[in-house]
């Protein structure tokens, strides 16, 4: 499993420049679905050991998730998955809708 932390713009640029596909989870320290959310998107990641996964604590990270909302369109929601091809958001859903099953069918059906 890869689950990595982004913390500031530049680490997210250079993971744009590194990966052309990216799935990141916004994440809240401090609200319950959030945390809910999180456990599933690390059963994500432990079942999906060839993917590398990234998350950002939007407490800590503030600047970056609005800067991600602004570069993509999409209005910011925590928890919030977004996969991305390129610089496109290919898919996207929050809250209770995080579950490692629904990842897993957005994954495969994302996949080019």
């Amino acid at each position: 499993m890869s689950l990595i932390q982004l913390q500031n713009e530049q680490d997210w640029n250079l993971v744009k420049e590194q990966r052309n596909r990216i799935i990141l989870m916004k994440n809240s320290t401090t609200c319950p679905v959030s945390h809910e959310a999180f456990k599933e998107f690390q059963k994500f990641a432990a079942d999906n050991e060839n993917e590398t996964v990234y998350y950002l604590n939007v407490q800590d990270s503030r600047p970056l998730s609005n800067a991600i909302a602004e570069q993509t369109g999409v209005k910011h929601e925590s928890p919030q998955v977004l996969i991305f091809e390129g610089d496109k958001v290919v898919w996207h859903d929050s809250h209770w809708n995080i579950t490692n099953k629904k990842l897993a069918q957005a994954n495969e059906n994302t996949k080019a």
